[in-house]
């Protein structure tokens, strides 16, 4: 009876032991990040040679190269713009009538700060019980499932309204 008492202590530290080996900051998706974020890897334009000498810049040093990535301007001319008509915000001259309106009420300059915070707050609150952690079981889907919304209610809920619904997906079959 004192060796299975002694075995189950010895067992109990060992497991609180290795729970405090844990990561600080909870990782809900438990995703690896083993690998390169291919969508941090923005490769240059390619070198050109310019037709004169003479009308190449000045030298700017810590300034923009002509063979840097404009990823903003590239993206508004593939989707068909004009990457001049951008203001020094970035914001073409055609829709600052929609971000005036969108930022009528303001805008909070630390936004993305404060829902940095707020998010681990709610991660640490709902990090998962002891043998999930353990386990590294995901947890995600159970951590933000008050906040998700059901697809099939909600477009019931915009066809009551009578919104028009085209692209809806069909009734899931039963």
């Amino acid at each position: 009876m004192r060796a299975v008492r002694k075995g189950l202590v010895l067992g109990l530290g060992l497991l609180v032991t290795l729970a405090a080996c844990g990561d600080r900051t909870p990782v809900l998706m438990n995703l690896s990040s083993d690998t390169p974020d291919e969508f941090g890897i923005v490769p240059n334009k390619p070198l050109e040679m310019p037709e004169d000498y003479a009308a190449l810049p000045a030298p700017n040093p810590g300034g923009p190269n002509r063979a840097d990535a404009t990823p903003e301007a590239d993206a508004v001319a593939a989707l068909g713009g004009s990457p001049a008509v951008l203001g020094r915000d970035g914001v073409p001259a055609s829709e600052r009538g929609l971000v005036s309106y969108a930022t009528r009420f303001g805008v909070a300059p630390d936004i993305r700060t404060v829902l940095a915070r707020e998010d681990l707050e709610w991660r640490r609150d709902n990090n998962g019980r002891l043998l999930e952690r353990l386990f590294n079981v995901n947890v995600y889907y159970k951590a933000y499932r008050r906040m998700s919304l059901d697809r099939y209610a909600e477009l019931e809920r915009f066809r009551r309204a009578g919104v028009r619904t085209p692209a809806a997906p069909p009734e899931p079959a039963e």
